[in-house]
C-alpha cells in the first residue's frame, strides 16, 4: 500500500471530515452515480463546502442517494476560486491514471484509480465509523475535475439479488451480548486491512510463520496515534503471522477493499442461534462470504503449526477443497475482566444466491452420526449426517476424476498434519423445488438465480457444481447402514461441498476419546481414531458416497 505524501494527506483528510460531518438532507435525493466536483472538495481546506449534483448524468437509474450540505453563504465564490486554480493545473504533470490502495493517517482507507496523488475516476472509501464512500465516473473527459464524491450507506447501494430461503443466524444489534465483540472485531479487520500493503509476491521466508510473528495493538475508547475513537470498551488486538494471511488473501483472490466491507461494513453480523458441538460461535456476514469462529487456544496452535504446509498446500492445488482460512485474531478486553476471545475468518461454503435445500456433514463415521431431530422439525438449516444420508453424488465424468484426485491429495495432506475429526460439507440445490411450486414466477426466479450465479463465477471443484443425486434405500439385513440401494430415481441438483474442521489433531484427549469409546462400541464405528486410520475410513466412505454419472 503507498502511503500518501504529506500535501495530499492534508487535502484527502479535509475532504473527508466535510463529507463525514456534513448534514444528510433527507429530502433531497438525486440519481445515484451523479457527479460531483470532487477537486471542490479536496482544495478547499478546512472551509465547509456544499456538494452540488451534475444533471449531466441520466436520472433513469432508480438507486438514489443522499446530498450532503454545510451551509456555507459564501459557497459561489469558494467553488469559483477553486475551479479557477484548477485549470491552470498542468495537466500533463499529473501523470497517467494509476490504480491504488490508500491508507490515510486518520484510519480511512480508499481503493481505486489515483492521478497524481489524488482520487480520480472510480474508487471506493472506508471510514473508520464504517460508513463508505462510492466514486464514479461521469463518463465525460477525464479531467481533473471528473470526479464523483458520493457517500452512500450501505442500505442505498444497489441491491443484489434477492437469496431465497430461510437466513441462519440472529443480528447482532446494540443491546446484543455480543454487541461490543462485534464492534472490537470490525476495528480490528479495518485496522489490520487498512494498514497493510498488498504483498509484492507469494513467496514468503520462514520467519513469516514463525508463531511469535504477532502484533499487539491497543484501541483505547478515545483513540490514539494509530487508532480511531469509538464507542466500545477500552481493548487489544492481537494479529497472528499478518504477512503470511495477508498472501493468502492475495492467493485466494479476495478484494482487501471488498473483504473490509463484508466485515467492517454497515450491516451487522449474524450469530448462529447455539454454539458448535465444540462450544465455538459462529458469525457470519451479512453478505455471507465469510464465517466467523471463535477458536480455543488449542486450535489456534494446531493452526500455527501447519500453517507452512498448509500455504504450502494450497498454493499448489487450485482446486482443493479445505477450508480457506483469511485471519487469525485475538481480542483481549482490558480492565477487570480481562477476557481472551480468539477467532478465525474463513470462506463460507455455501455463500450462494441459491437455497441450500439440504446439507449434510459427513466423516465415514456411523457411532452417533444421525440427526437428533424428528423427521417433522427437520428444513433446510438442519446439518444431517451419515446415517441420514439418503442420496448417491453422481458427478459428471471429468468432475468425478479431478473430485477424487483432490480428495486423496487434501486427506494425505491432513494425515500427514496428524489432523482428523474433519468432515466433508454437502449442500444440496435442488433444481425441480422451484418448478413444483405453483407459482409461475418461480421457474422465472430460478432461471435469474442460476444466470447470476454463472455470470459471478465459473463452475469449479465444489462450488455450484451441476450434478445428479440418485435415491437410496436403506437395506436392514446390510452389513453397513452408512450407504443405502440406488433405486434408480434421480434428480437434477447443484452441488457445494468442502473439507471442513480442520484443525483437530490426534491429541491426548482424542487418544483418551478412542480407549474408552473402544471398550463400549465398535471401534471401527467411533469418530475419534488415528489420523492415518481417518484417512482411510473417510475416503472409503466417500467414494462410495459419490460415483461417476453415467448416463
Amino acid at each position: 500500500m503507498n502511503p500518501l505524501p504529506p500535501p495530499a494527506s492534508r487535502l484527502w483528510e479535509a475532504s473527508i471530515r466535510k463529507l463525514k460531518y456534513s448534514t444528510i438532507l433527507r429530502g433531497s435525493v438525486v440519481p445515484s452515480g451523479a457527479a460531483f466536483d470532487g477537486a471542490a472538495a479536496a482544495a478547499t481546506g478546512g472551509d465547509p463546502v456544499t456538494l452540488t449534483p451534475s444533471l449531466s448524468v441520466s436520472s433513469s437509474t432508480s438507486n438514489t442517494i443522499y446530498q450532503y450540505e454545510d451551509g456555507d453563504d459564501d459557497i459561489d465564490s469558494v467553488l469559483d476560486d477553486v475551479d479557477t486554480d484548477d485549470d491552470d493545473v498542468d495537466e500533463a504533470s499529473l501523470g497517467e491514471p494509476s490504480h491504488s490502495d490508500q491508507l490515510l493517517p486518520s484510519g480511512d482507507f480508499y481503493q481505486g484509480d489515483l492521478r497524481g496523488d489524488l482520487p480520480h475516476g472510480a474508487g471506493k472509501y472506508l471510514w473508520t465509523d464504517g460508513s463508505i464512500l462510492v466514486e464514479g465516473e461521469d463518463g465525460g473527459e477525464e479531467t481533473r475535475n471528473d470526479r464523483s464524491w458520493v457517500r452512500t450507506p450501505s442500505c442505498m447501494r444497489a441491491p443484489t439479488l434477492p437469496k431465497p430461503g430461510k437466513k441462519q443466524g440472529e443480528t447482532i444489534s446494540k443491546g446484543h451480548k455480543n454487541y461490543e465483540l462485534m464492534l472490537n472485531l470490525q476495528l480490528g479487520i479495518r485496522h489490520a486491512v487498512g494498514r497493510q500493503s498488498a504483498p509484492a509476491s507469494l513467496d514468503l521466508k520462514s520467519s513469516a510463520f514463525d508463531p511469535k510473528e504477532k502484533v499487539w495493538t491497543r484501541f483505547p475508547p478515545e483513540g490514539s496515534k494509530h487508532t480511531p475513537p469509538h464507542q466500545s470498551c477500552d481493548f487489544r488486538w492481537k494479529d497472528y503471522c499478518p504477512l503470511v494471511f495477508r498472501t493468502l488473501r492475495k492467493l485466494f483472490d479476495v478484494d482487501p477493499g471488498d473483504y473490509m466491507l463484508s466485515i467492517c461494513g454497515d450491516d451487522a453480523l449474524l450469530e448462529l442461534s447455539s454454539p458448535g458441538k465444540s462450544g465455538s460461535f459462529f458469525y457470519f456476514t451479512n453478505d455471507d462470504k465469510y464465517m466467523i469462529k471463535t477458536m480455543k487456544k488449542a486450535e489456534v496452535k494446531v493452526l500455527l503449526r501447519m500453517l507452512p504446509a498448509y500455504y504450502k498446500h494450497v498454493r499448489s492445488f487450485d482446486n482443493t477443497l479445505v477450508t480457506k482460512f483469511f485471519g487469525l485474531h485475538c481480542v483481549k478486553i482490558t480492565g477487570a475482566i480481562q477476557k481472551k476471545v480468539r477467532f478465525v475468518i474463513m470462506g463460507n461454503l455455501f455463500c450462494s444466491n441459491y437455497s441450500i435445500h439440504r446439507r449434510f456433514d459427513l466423516k465415514g463415521s456411523s457411532h452417533g452420526r444421525t440427526t437428533d431431530k424428528p423427521l417433522d422439525q427437520i428444513d433446510e438449516t438442519t446439518t444431517l449426517k451419515d446415517l441420514d444420508l439418503n442420496f448417491i453424488f453422481r458427478l459428471e465424468g471429468s468432475w468425478y476424476e479431478d473430485f477424487c484426485r483432490q480428495v486423496d491429495k487434501d486427506c494425505e495432506f491432513l494425515e500427514q498434519e496428524r489432523i482428523m475429526d474433519y468432515s466433508l460439507l454437502v449442500g444440496v440445490h435442488f433444481k425441480d423445488r422451484c418448478k413444483d411450486s405453483s407459482s409461475p414466477d418461480n421457474e422465472t426466479t430460478q432461471t435469474a438465480l442460476e444466470d447470476e450465479e454463472k455470470r459471478k463465477a465459473p463452475v469449479k471443484l465444489g462450488i455450484s457444481m451441476p450434478s445428479r443425486v440418485e435415491n437410496v434405500v436403506k437395506n436392514p439385513e446390510s452389513e453397513s447402514q452408512l450407504i443405502g440401494e440406488p433405486t434408480g430415481e434421480f434428480q437434477d441438483v447443484i452441488l457445494f461441498f468442502g473439507i471442513i474442521d480442520i484443525l483437530q489433531d490426534y491429541d491426548i484427549s482424542k487418544k483418551l476419546e478412542h480407549a474408552y469409546k473402544s471398550m463400549q462400541y465398535d471401534p471401527n464405528s467411533i469418530s475419534a481414531v488415528d489420523p492415518k486410520q481417518y484417512c482411510k475410513r473417510f475416503r472409503d466412505f466417500i467414494y462410495r458416497a459419490f460415483s461417476e454419472d453415467v448416463q
